[in-house]
This record gives C-alpha cells, structure tokens and sequence, in this order.
C-alpha cells in the first residue's frame, strides 16, 4: 500500500484481481467494507479505495428510501452497475449498486489514494497537492472525469475497472457524513491512517 503521496505514481502498487460483477451480489453491508483497498480506474486514472459509504434501501438517507425514480432507477436494477448523481446541484457524486435486483442498495464512494494518472487529475483539479486530489466524492469524480455519462455504466466493462486489494488492510468505521437521516448508524468504513480520506475517522 502506496502512502507516500510524493511517491505514489512512480510505484504505484500492483493490481489484484478484476472485480466482477458478481461480487455486488451481496449485502451492501459486506461490500462496502471489501471495497477499502481496492483499485478504482476509469480510462486508466484513479487510486485506491480509502473511504466508502453503504446505503440500505431501508435506510431513510437513501435515494432509493421513497422508491423508484428516473435519477434512482439504476439502483432498483441489477447489481454491479454505477449509480452517478448530482449533489447539491454541484459535484457528481459515483455509486456502486449492490444485492439482488430490486433491493436498491449502493455504496457511495468517498474517497481514493491517487496511483494512476496523477498528472491528469492534477490538471482537472487544478491543484498540485495529491492529499486533495480525491479526498471527497466530488473531488474524485471530478479527478476522474466521472459525469453522468457513466450512470448506469457495468462496473467490470471500459472504461470503468475495479481491481481487488492485495493483502490485508486495518479498516475502520464510523457514521457517515453529511446527511440529516440515520445520522447515528456507522456505515462509513475507511482505511486505517489513511491521509487521503475525506475526513478523519
């Protein structure tokens, strides 16, 4: 695991395997935290994963709480599919969608360690410091050129790819962050230590 951030594009670390879809067919719960350490890349650029959030179709801070919608539809689907949105009318915020179909379950994802085409999110950035890069959901959607061009997208197909994390990792939880609803339930889960998360645990 890449923690040197100065360091972390010339030895960036060595990809596990890809993930498929299949591997979405759980509970969101279990997901969620497998999620921590894993390889998100889109068209190449992107990091690991540091910080995610679960949402439950029971859970009232869900999009998917009061039912089907057009902007939610995809998370009513089947899951390994990407779930974009628009939050507060300003950033794209990327969803993975979990459980069977019809469950309506997503993992938000918060934040990634920058490994892979650092420069390019320097420039879409606009910023040097890789500690800011991806340290919030509309940070990395914006590093990664993540729009609303990629909802609905499969999560095992170009230009998306998810790799498996290698080794064992120290993951933690904690409640989530701004929302208003089940603000007490801890299903924020990240990585141990980690300088890239949105916010410290």
């Amino acid at each position: 695991m890449v923690q040197n951030p100065r360091h972390a594009e010339s030895a960036a670390p060595r990809l596990g395997k890809p993930l498929k879809r299949s591997f979405f067919d759980r509970s969101v719960h279990e997901v969620a935290p497998d999620l921590i350490g894993a390889t998100l890349l889109v068209d190449g650029v992107g990091g690991i994963i540091v910080e995610v959030e679960a949402y439950h179709h029971l859970d009232p801070a869900a999009h998917s709480f009061r039912g089907p919608t057009p902007r939610n539809r995809i998370m009513f689907g089947p899951p390994g599919f990407a779930y974009v949105y628009r939050s507060y009318g300003i950033h794209w915020c990327v969803n993975f969608v979990c459980e069977e179909k019809g469950s309506a379950s997503a993992v938000l994802i918060r934040a990634l360690q920058p490994t892979h085409g650092i420069p390019a999110m320097r420039r879409r950035r606009g910023l040097q410091d890789e500690r800011a890069l991806c340290s919030g959901p509309g940070k990395l959607t914006e590093a990664l050129w993540i729009t609303i061009k990629h909802n609905e997208l499969p999560l095992d197909q170009p230009p998306i790819a998810l790799h498996a994390r290698v080794g064992k990792l120290d993951i933690v939880a904690g409640v989530r962050i701004g929302i208003t609803k089940a603000i007490d339930l801890p299903w924020r889960y990240g990585l141990k230590g980690s300088r890239f998360l949105s916010k410290p645990f």
